[in-house]
């Protein structure tokens, strides 16, 4: 079963450079939204293998990333086709919402 990989402010110019569809969870350990949210992002990277990169950035270690795409509440999930960011969604949802917005993308 595929996990959600971690990325950070150096790995994500390299990891959104494949054209692969890519998925971005934004969270903290301190949030409480994002511990409901965290299960649902390893199932999709679970259900989603071959077909997307689903990824996990800790807002909290990695300042960069996330001034760079104005993340200001979090849990935030952006979605990335040809590394571009085609859509977002803020806050805790259920995984049909998330997986709706990714099955847009494939």
């Amino acid at each position: 079963m595929s996990k959600a990989i971690e990325i950070t402010d150096d790995n994500f110019e390299e990891i959104n450079s494949t054209g692969e569809i890519l998925v971005i969870d934004f969270w903290a350990e301190w949030c409480g939204p994002c511990r409901m949210v965290g299960p649902i992002v390893e199932e999709l990277a679970g259900d989603y293998e071959g077909k997307a990169v689903i990824g996990k950035v800790n807002v909290d270690d990695n300042p960069k990333i996330s001034a760079k795409f104005g993340i200001r509440s979090i849990p935030t999930i952006l979605y990335f086709k040809d590394g571009k960011m085609v859509d977002k969604q803020t806050g805790a949802v259920q995984k049909t919402i998330l997986s709706e917005k990714l099955d847009k993308q494939l």
